[in-house]
């Protein structure tokens, strides 16, 4: 082995910059895919939130007569919580 082909101590010391490793490591994606990926997950936090709230309408009876510790505002609440996941997710996915 040639003395040049080694690297130094010095730069095998020195920690790699975390943003280029970043940029680095970010796949190329094509438009369409994330498009595509981004509206699956905005369409399915879409039905997600109605789906759900109209199951909750249609089951409200029969869970405000449970008496279970979980009412309907926290029902809903988190209803409305997995469909704004879902949401961020497809925006992330069509922005990032």
């Amino acid at each position: 082995m040639a003395k040049g082909d080694l690297p130094s101590v010095g730069s095998l010391d020195k920690p790699e910059d975390l943003n280029s490793l970043l940029r680095a490591d970010r796949g190329d994606d094509c438009t369409s895919c994330r498009v595509i990926g981004g509206g699956a997950f905005l369409a399915l936090a879409g039905y997600n939130y109605v789906s759900g709230n109209a199951h909750l309408r249609k089951q409200e009876q029969a869970i405000l007569q449970s008496k279970s510790m979980f009412g309907m505002r926290s029902r809903r609440f988190g209803v409305a919580g997995i469909s704004l996941g879902l949401a961020y997710l497809g925006v992330w996915r069509l922005f990032m």
